[in-house]
């Protein structure tokens, strides 16, 4: 598939650009950007909602999806509020379930009711999806299935994504999302099983470049990188 075909065929949103590099130069427009609080973190973020302000200065009206950090019920709506109330272009991004395995449905439920738009993340099962679908069948809601730790578990991701995707797009007006992307090649999976959206890190859209790129080429750029890399080691035999 040729690059510049890949826009017309699913959404991309760029998943935890730190603040610098949300408005960098990349191969495909990016149509929106994911967050949780493992890229806060990893951004060195200091304050959550000071930086979640800072990053809706930098993506203007494109979607945006930030993520609540309680596990209990209360905190979790409170939370969701705050942050649905910061812009219009804010997706709550609600776990599926607490970590005690228990379902956030009364959370979805609730902050639906408040007109809240919410991304339903960490989603890795069929039945997670089909345990909510009646609270939010008629919204625009963004359901993130962490396909690529599925692929951890041995299982097969994209027959999996496959089963799923039809049962949203045929019982809901929600839209699904390719989530935990693991490699560039990603993006043509996820469009072959029909998701609707692709969250993939900076390095991996970047990666994009190399698309319909020769592979005889491809091979001596590897075997000159690993030569340039020996001689500024200075090793010796």
């Amino acid at each position: 598939m040729l690059l510049k075909d890949i826009n017309d065929k699913i959404i991309v949103f760029s998943d935890g650009p730190r603040i610098e590099e949300i408005e960098t130069d990349l191969p495909l427009k990016i149509d929106g950007y994911t967050f949780n609080p493992s890229l806060f973190r990893k951004n060195n973020a200091e304050d959550y909602l000071s930086y979640s302000k800072e990053i809706l200065k930098k993506c203007g009206n494109k979607p945006v999806s930030l993520e609540v950090i309680s596990d209990t019920q209360k905190e979790m709506i409170d939370q969701g509020f705050k942050l649905g109330s910061l812009k219009d272009n804010v997706y709550v991004k609600i776990p599926i379930i607490f970590r005690n395995g228990e379902s956030t449905i009364k959370v979805i439920k609730e902050l639906i009711n408040q007109n809240i738009k919410l991304n339903i993340t960490a989603i890795f099962t069929l039945e997670q999806v089909k345990y909510i679908i009646e609270e939010i069948k008629n919204s625009k809601t963004i359901l993130s299935i962490f396909i690529g730790r599925v692929f951890d578990t041995g299982v097969n991701g994209e027959k999996h994504m496959k089963e799923i995707n039809n049962f949203i797009h045929e019982n809901s007006s929600c839209q699904s999302l390719w989530a935990s992307t693991r490699m560039s090649y990603d993006i043509i999976r996820a469009i072959e099983t029909k998701s609707d959206i692709i969250t993939m890190q900076v390095d991996q859209i970047k990666k994009l470049s190399k698309f319909n790129k020769s592979l005889n080429e491809y091979s001596r750029d590897t075997v000159a990188q690993f030569f340039s890399d020996a001689n500024a080691s200075g090793y010796k035999f």
